[in-house]
């Protein structure tokens, strides 16, 4: 009777047994670099983000953005699938692949606001990211333009307006990387076609006034082991997962 009620405790102190889970996220902050010289220029506070190259005159555009997994997600979860979701709202251009990069170094939003239609940017505030500042108008990029991986981790292809959709292996091993060591999340620099003009364009940013276009990630994930209650062959109950239970000669009531 001890041993049936130690097992009962157990029981109640366990979790239930692992199962896949999902959760869509919210950016935790954005901004776009601006191809200038001076890296005076951002956007951290406004409605957009850009990628691509405009048209008059020609210079770069590219998002950064990064989502808070570690806060998100518990701690020792498998990652088994990852969806990010743009919302691409101003285009001169026809289709465009524009690609997700892992960023290299950490980077800021400030309370910067572009005017119009912000494809121009406006002039950085303290903390804002740049084409050269990783944080204005302290740290700078190790290469103007942002630090990252050259090969992206997901592509799609961009048309007109409307939500667009990045997914792949990649995507999923960045996010695993983030929950696992959350020093290495400095989130994705967003990457347009840059070997001509006019490909630029324009994504909802966090800050944008219309909820259902703001960037989301879901993210697909299988929570930690569940444990539960052991009770070993001596009489005696402990909190294990089912394997280390049958290692130990043990019956799993999980």
């Amino acid at each position: 009777m001890k041993a049936f009620l130690i097992c009962l405790v157990a029981l109640a102190l366990g979790s239930r047994p692992a199962r896949a889970d999902e959760i869509t996220i919210g950016a935790a902050k954005d901004n776009t670099l601006y191809e200038d010289p001076a890296g005076a220029l951002s956007n951290g506070a406004g409605e957009h983000i850009f990628a691509g190259v405009t048209n008059s005159p020609v210079l770069i555009r590219r998002g950064v953005i990064e989502f808070d997994v570690a806060a998100s997600l518990p701690a020792g979860s498998v990652v088994t699938s990852v969806t990010l979701d743009l919302n691409m709202s101003r285009t001169q251009a026809g289709p465009e692949t524009v690609g997700l990069h892992l960023a290299l170094a950490e980077w800021g939003e400030g309370s910067s606001v572009a005017p119009g239609a912000e494809g121009t940017g406006t002039s950085a505030t303290t903390g804002d990211a740049t084409w050269i500042h990783t944080f204005y108008a302290g740290t700078g990029w190790s290469t103007a333009g942002g630090d990252w991986l050259a090969t992206a981790s997901a592509t799609t292809l961009v048309d007109g307006n409307g939500h667009y959709l990045w997914s792949s292996p990649q995507l999923t091993s960045d996010v695993q990387a983030w929950l696992d060591d959350p020093g290495l999340n400095h989130g994705w620099v967003v990457v347009g076609e840059e070997s001509s003009a006019m490909t630029a364009k324009r994504f909802d940013s966090r800050e944008n006034n219309n909820a259902g276009r703001r960037p989301s990630l879901t993210i697909v994930f299988d929570p930690p082991a569940a444990t539960g209650a052991c009770c070993l062959t001596d009489g005696s109950c402990v909190v294990l997962d089912a394997t280390s239970c049958a290692g130990q000669g043990g019956s799993y009531q999980g």
